[in-house]
This record gives C-alpha cells, sequence and structure tokens, in this order.
C-alpha cells in the first residue's frame, strides 16, 4: 500500500519529477503541500497533458498546472459520504485534511471498494453479563443477541472484516463455550479468531493483559455490544498522524433541560434560559491503541478503559480523541435493544 507522504511535491518541484512520481506510485495523483505538509493544490495525469498542451515546459514548477482548489474531504466523513462525493465528482482520489488543513490520508476509490489486508489486531470485549438485558441473556450472552438478521457481534466482525482486518482476539467470559461455538477458528469468515478467557471479570482493559504477545502495530480495542458504521482505517489513520499512543472513540450526546435554567449574581437575577440544551462528548467504547500503552495495564486484574486513560494522562502520554460522525448506537438498555432491531436493516443492508 502507497503512503501518502509518497505524493507529496512542493510548488516548486518540476512538473517532469512531478510526472515521474505520478507514474511510480500508481495513485494517479501528487499533492503539492507547503513545508508544513498543509495542502495547496493537487496533480494528476490529465493535469499534466493540459498543462503540456498549453505550452507548459516540463521545467517548470508544478504550481502552475496544479489544480488549487482541490476536492477534499474530512477525517469525520463517512466512508459512504466519501463514495458518493467521488461518484458525483467523478475522480478516484480525494485526500482528507484536518481543520488546520494538513492532509491526514488520501482515500482511493478502488481502495474505498475493495478493502486492503490488514495486520493490525481487532480485541473484541465480549465478556459482560449483560444484565440489563435479562430475561434475554439468561440463556444467551448478550453479543449473541439477534439484532437485525444476525448475532450483534457478529455485525461487529463483518464490519471490520469488510475493511480488511483479519486478526482478531474476543475477550469471553459469560457463556463463553457459545460465542467461542459459534464463532470458532474464524475460518468460516476466512479470518483468524484467538479467544482470551476470563476466569475473574478484567474490564475493558485489564482482559488485554491476556493477550498472548505485545502486538508490532497499533491495534483496536472494541466493546461487543455496539453497531456503529465508523470508518476504522480513517480511525487508524488519524491515530497514526497525530503520533498518539491511545486514541478514543467519542460521540457527541445532547440533554436538554426540562426547566427553564435561571443564572443568578447573588441575589440579582441575571438570565433565564428556557429549557436549554447540553452537549457534551461521551465514550464511545471504540479505541486505537499503541503497543506502548500494554506496559500499563495491570496483569490479570479488573481495570477499565477509562482507568487505563486516566493513568496515560496522569503520565502525560498522549492521548487523543476521535469523534463519530456516523451512525453508532451502544445496546444496553432493553430500548437501545428494539431501537437497534428496528433500524438495523435501513443501516446495514
Amino acid at each position: 500500500m502507497v503512503n501518502w507522504r509518497d505524493l507529496l511535491v512542493s510548488p516548486n518541484t518540476p512538473i517532469l519529477d512531478t510526472l515521474e512520481i505520478i507514474d511510480r506510485n500508481a495513485r494517479q495523483i501528487a499533492l503539492v503541500t507547503d513545508e508544513s505538509d498543509r495542502l495547496v493544490g493537487t496533480v494528476t495525469d490529465g493535469d499534466i497533458r493540459r498543462g503540456l498542451l498549453k505550452g507548459k515546459a516540463l521545467k517548470d514548477p508544478i504550481s502552475m498546472i496544479m489544480n488549487p482548489y482541490p476536492t477534499v474531504v474530512s477525517p469525520y466523513d463517512s466512508r459512504e459520504n466519501i463514495l458518493a462525493l467521488m461518484k458525483i465528482k467523478q475522480i478516484h482520489q480525494v485526500p482528507i485534511v484536518d481543520e488546520d488543513g494538513k492532509i491526514v490520508h488520501v482515500e482511493m476509490l478502488n481502495d474505498l471498494l475493495r478493502p486492503v489486508k490488514k495486520e493490525n489486531w481487532v480485541v473484541l470485549m465480549a465478556g459482560g453479563l449483560g444484565t440489563r438485558l435479562y430475561p434475554l441473556t439468561h440463556n444467551c450472552p448478550k453479543p449473541l443477541l439477534k439484532v437485525g438478521n444476525k448475532p450483534l457481534l457478529e455485525t461487529i466482525l463483518q464490519s471490520y472484516i469488510d475493511q480488511g482486518f483479519h486478526q482478531f482476539f474476543i475477550s469471553v467470559k459469560y457463556k463463553a463455550e457459545m460465542i467461542q461455538d459459534y464463532f470458532g477458528d474464524g475460518s468460516n469468515w476466512g479470518v483468524n479468531i484467538h479467544y482470551l478467557e476470563e476466569k475473574e471479570s478484567l474490564g475493558t482493559a485489564g482482559a488485554l493483559s491476556l493477550l498472548p504477545e505485545q502486538p508490532t502495530e497499533p491495534f483496536f480495542v472494541m466493546n461487543g455490544d455496539l453497531l456503529t458504521k465508523v470508518n476504522f482505517e480513517q480511525l487508524l489513520d488519524f491515530h497514526k498522524t497525530y503520533q498518539a499512543e491511545a486514541t478514543m472513540c467519542v460521540r457527541e450526546y445532547d440533554h436538554q433541560i426540562p426547566y427553564g435554567v435561571v443564572r443568578l449574581d447573588k441575589h440579582r437575577l441575571v438570565s433565564i434560559e428556557e429549557k436549554p440544551t447540553q452537549r457534551f462528548f461521551v465514550n464511545a467504547g471504540i479505541y486505537v491503541l499503541s503497543p506502548s500503552v500494554l506496559e500499563w495495564i495491570p496483569n490479570k486484574q479488573y481495570f477499565d478503559m477509562p482507568s487505563l486513560f486516566e493513568l496515560l494522562m496522569k503520565e502525560e502520554k498522549h492521548s487523543i480523541v476521535f469523534p463519530i460522525r456516523e451512525y453508532w448506537l451502544d445496546i444496553g438498555r432493553m430500548a437501545d435493544f428494539e431501537k437497534a432491531n428496528r433500524e438495523y436493516l435501513e443501516v446495514f443492508s
């Protein structure tokens, strides 16, 4: 897979050199950036051909023929939205830039349509009791409850598989044998599945101490009771671009206060705001961790992800957040389970 940094050229790069980069990287595009990796334009083979027809010389700087107003997307745009945009614009490549205009990744139409095999591990937490969904979970672990036409955990697994991931670990405890019997070694899905068997409940971070070895690449950790359309490749690139040690996905949550909120200055009435809406970011239960983070997890002790992030912040480790804009639903209560079944076919069909 081509590293997007191999596509970078400066505005002063000669047209000939840029053409060689385009031919070499097989991406059909070069990215013109300033010294801070801020995108200032793009160049395709077609741009070069049109420039030469207009009399530009191969020694001229690429800035003379680049497109200074390229189509771009943000790190928070969903896979579906990016695909739709590329089809509308009839383009095969689109740079992803952050709020400062810096390049984060380059999406290719072929890559979006055909997943690239990725070696990053995916750890799915599926050992919980699911007590809030009782009696449904009396004889069935929550990850195996059917949402739509298949078990919830299978939808999660398939979402990762569709984006090229194939190395999975599933943390199990409650009715572990049912999950292991259903998924086996993963061969029915063309992937590898291993199990982290909790003798005692270890929490969403403590179970990572059961991993057989330290991974060599950043890896995912995700709760096994979520439905989402997050672009995991984009999330991984975000983690790598900002050189984070830990990335937490967050979701915006709105809460409307059902009363008029009164603001005071001692005994003086300052204002009245009728039924205001407060907005928060909440933990979405999806994480990317660099291998070094495993050093901070106690061995076979109960330890939750919030505690891990609090420890990392205390130790001034680089921890960041990735806001989720795509569909996301935490199936923690019966009302969430019913909502998931109502929405499943519309979102995942």
